[in-house]
């Protein structure tokens, strides 16, 4: 019933039904149902049943694909183990452990067993450094834009601030106290990391763990990486604000100070005068009429 090892005979048996392709030993051998499918090279689609809209190019590429549609592996064993749908895998072994995920693109990545809508690109310890045009001086529309971080596995995304994907929330209080003992310096970057020796302004990693280990960041070794500067920043506002609230409470004090000073001036004011009055009233040689002082 399935491919004999006779790549013309799978060729038109399939062509005759809901047009399928297939070019290599063994490649397309289970389809029954299955429609619109290219198999091209040994094995490729080798377990496909009633999958439809997939495109296998290299040897056993789709391999354990059944039932999997609009899958595209391109590259020997590309999403070998695949049985979802909508993934992409380009490149040698590509997506070859992904199982039932769907929605996923690798490409030169083996990917995870488990993944789901997940891009996955290069593989760690393999590709040292990224190029991507288009990028570098394209600025995004004030308002819309947040920066981007990456975790020491490569994963890229954007810190969520909304408490929504937040417990655990309490004041900061005297946490930020740390940021004080931190040592700001300059410095330039080792000539292979930066030809150009431009000179640099921030801190050394390893002073920062002393002061506070949660504001660093480690590699997947476990060595020092870098700083969260995000989280200094968030510890110099609360600082900032607690200093702020220091000299609001200073100026109140100030104030209240002052006003208390007017009215002492005006009550010296009044009395100077009373005291001018009855001087002047002496020296003419007239009685001095009584004067009440109101030292309120």
């Amino acid at each position: 019933m399935g491919n004999q090892g006779c790549e013309s005979f799978v060729a038109e048996r399939y062509s005759l039904s809901a047009r399928p392709y297939a070019t290599g030993a063994l490649s397309l051998r289970s389809t029954t149902t299955g429609f619109y499918n290219t198999a091209i090279s040994v094995s490729a689609l080798y377990s496909n049943t009633t999958g439809y809209y997939n495109v296998a190019n290299g040897v056993s590429a789709l391999f354990y694909n059944v039932v999997g549609h609009d899958n595209t592996a391109e590259g020997f064993q590309a999403l070998l183990k695949n049985k979802g749908s909508s993934n992409i895998g380009i490149g040698s072994n590509a997506g070859a452990n992904l199982t039932s995920g769907s929605n996923n693109i690798d490409i030169g990545n083996l990917s995870v067993a488990g993944d789901a809508a997940k891009i996955r690109i290069g593989k760690q310890g393999t590709q040292t450094a990224t190029y991507i045009a288009g990028i570098y001086g394209k600025t995004v529309a004030s308002g819309t834009k947040v920066a981007v971080m990456i975790a020491s596995t490569g994963k890229l995304g954007t810190a969520v601030s909304s408490a929504r994907f937040k417990h655990e929330i309490k004041p900061m209080d005297k946490a930020s106290e740390a940021i004080l003992a931190l040592k700001p310096v300059t410095f330039r970057y080792k000539e292979e990391l930066d030809p150009d020796g431009m000179p640099q302004f921030g801190l050394i990693a390893e002073e920062v763990e002393k002061v506070n280990p949660d504001l660093v960041v480690r590699d997947e070794d476990g060595k020092v990486n870098t700083v969260r500067y995000e989280a200094v920043n968030a510890m110099l506002l609360n600082e900032f604000l607690k200093e702020h609230r220091k000299v609001e409470e200073l100026r109140a004090i100030i104030a209240k100070q002052d006003a208390t000073n007017a009215q002492q001036q005006k009550q010296i004011e009044a009395l100077t005068v009373g005291l001018q009055k009855i001087t002047a009233q002496l020296e003419s040689g007239k009685p001095a009429p009584r004067v009440a002082i109101n030292d309120q």
